[in-house]
């Protein structure tokens, strides 16, 4: 016997026996649900022989037995009203669990999220694909789904999602391609550094996405709710389907500031900071201005997370602030980090160790931030060293700039498309699915080993859109990706680390070194930053003008 647990009330095991009632017994249970019916195995007891050892206990008992397949609306509706009828908690049966999890999840479709649901019985070893249409439809059958096809459906409306439209309708403008997101505005996320180190404005990294969306594409404005590859199809939320002939994956991740206790209630407020949201990077510019003395911590936890160098650009932003102001000495900065190592790339480590000392900066790595006390001005972290046990420290600030922790989206975690890890498992050259061949992913939320980062994302967008069309074309793929990423580490106003590299760390330079030597701080890198790749954003990236961007070709054999 095999007891998995998907609430507090319930749980769901396959057959059981009448020898394991007591060990049901002492485990807590008080009723015991039947959906399997009489029958159907040759060394099943039937369900009046368990009912009455089962009474013996004093255990509760209920008899709805499930033909195989056959979960009926009327079936859900009768296994809830169990639930509520019956004293908890309660335990309920078929020949494998299956069935009595199907019931448990249409029951629960109108309070919890197909994502919540399919992760939940994921993790108890059920595989709900079958009935993700009706979980999406509030529990039921689904009479009439509005059926919608496009050659091509991109989920996600962001950066990569964007740039691969245009740059598919650039090649083949025949395509009928919709884009899906529910987003209303459309943010230029590499700008929030600056924002928070007082050279942008807040306004001027925001578009209504309306606006960007290319020409010719649909845009389906809702939240994705499940995938179904096998039958070519993507399930929105109100269980409207839209089916494709290839499909596109690249919704970006999850920032999960709920991971980190205490931080959500008091974020942009009590010192507490972050760039990695639009509404908060002018707060980390105010706070910076303001502080004249104190202590600063900079907090970065564990890979992956999008723009790695993100966390130290915020700080030697900030430390440069309180340099030219002449306060640095009266500040006390930390970086905090919960990996091993300042940057990723070795190459890039000895010009950005100039600046930690010029910052008087002290490195904390291993340090992975676990709860915030804003009102207080405490934070606490986990110490996490090689062989060591893990230890918990306080720490008092004055100010703390988070990075939050990093995750697939829910709705991606839980999907056929994901690899153990919950990211869309993909061949990292082609960026194609490992194992769908009509489905590929780019941008943050694929398994390649490449930096999460927007020129990551205008790299890989042409790839995708190059392979794609050889497909369409019935043609091996023609493209591949080398792990290019990167990221203008900002180590002063006006200087940067122009830190650009591949996979396994490959230094991938753009530009002549004369130009600019990306090993050392650059005003060039600066200007790029600042004046170049803004507008390149806007009015290439996603207009499918792939400035520097063109594919690398697969060699010939």
């Amino acid at each position: 016997m095999e007891i998995k647990k998907l609430n507090t009330d319930l749980s769901v095991t396959p057959q059981i026996a009448i020898a394991d009632l007591p060990t049901i017994k002492e485990q807590g249970y008080r009723s015991i649900i039947c959906n399997r019916p009489d029958g159907e195995g040759t060394d099943q007891p039937t369900y009046k022989e368990i009912e009455a050892a089962a009474a013996k206990l004093g255990l509760d008992m209920a008899y709805q037995p499930i033909t195989m397949g056959k979960v009926s609306d009327e079936d859900a509706a009768n296994f809830g009203a169990l639930l509520t009828e019956l004293p908890g908690p309660v335990l309920a049966y078929c020949r494998t669990g299956t069935r009595s999890a199907t019931l448990w999840s249409l029951t629960q479709a109108k309070t919890h999220s197909v994502a919540d649901i399919l992760s939940i019985t994921k993790a108890a070893g059920y595989d709900m694909a079958g009935v993700v249409r009706r979980i999406a439809n509030g529990g039921k059958a689904p009479t009439n789904t509005g059926d919608a096809s496009y050659d091509i459906v991109i989920v996600g409306g962001g950066a990569a999602g964007i740039a691969v439209a245009a740059s598919l309708k650039s090649r083949k403008p025949g395509l009928s391609v919709a884009i899906i997101d529910p987003a209303e505005i459309h943010y230029y996320q590499p700008g929030w550094t600056m924002v928070g180190g007082g050279i942008f404005e807040a306004k001027d990294t925001v578009r209504t996405m309306g606006s960007l969306i290319p020409k010719g594409v649909h845009w389906l404005k809702s939240a994705v709710a499940a995938f179904e590859p096998k039958d070519d199809a993507v399930i929105l939320d109100g269980c409207r389907v839209v089916k494709y002939d290839r499909l596109i994956v690249c919704p970006g991740l999850k920032l999960d500031w709920n991971k980190v206790e205490g931080l959500v209630e008091t974020l942009g407020k009590n010192g507490v900071t972050s760039n990695y949201r639009y509404d908060l990077a002018p707060y980390t510019w105010e706070l910076v201005r303001g502080m004249r003395s104190g202590q600063a911590i900079f907090t970065q936890p564990p890979m992956p997370i999008k723009c790695a160098g993100a966390p130290q650009k915020a700080m030697y932003l900030s430390g440069d602030a309180w340099f030219r102001r002449g306060v640095l000495k009266d500040i006390n900065i930390h970086f905090n980090n919960a990996g091993g190592v300042l940057f990723g790339v070795k190459d890039y480590v000895p010009a950005l160790e100039q600046y930690v000392e010029k910052y008087g900066v002290n490195l904390n790595f291993f340090h992975n931030l676990v709860a915030v006390d804003g009102p207080a001005k405490k934070a606490w972290f986990d110490v996490v060293k090689p062989d060591t046990p893990v230890e918990r420290v306080e720490m008092d600030f004055d100010m703390v700039h988070v990075c939050p922790p990093q995750t697939a989206p829910d709705f991606i975690r839980v999907s056929p498309l994901a690899d153990e890890a919950g990211w869309v498992d993909v061949d990292q050259a082609t960026l194609r699915h490992k194992t769908y061949d009509n489905i590929w992913s780019l941008g943050d939320v694929m398994n390649a080993p490449n930096a999460k980062t927007a020129a990551a994302a205008r790299i890989q967008a042409p790839i995708v859109a190059e392979n794609v069309v050889a497909d369409i074309r019935g043609r091996a793929p023609v493209a591949q990706y080398n792990g290019y990423g990167s990221c203008p580490l900002t180590v002063e106003r006006g200087k940067i680390v122009l830190a650009e590299f591949g996979y396994g760390g490959t230094m991938l330079p753009s530009f002549p070194k004369f130009l600019v030597d990306g090993t050392k701080p650059s005003r060039m890198a600066w200007f790029l930053k600042e004046k170049i790749l803004p507008p390149v954003y806007w009015r290439a990236m996603l207009k499918g003008r792939e400035w520097m961007a063109k594919p690398e070709k697969v060699s010939a054999r």
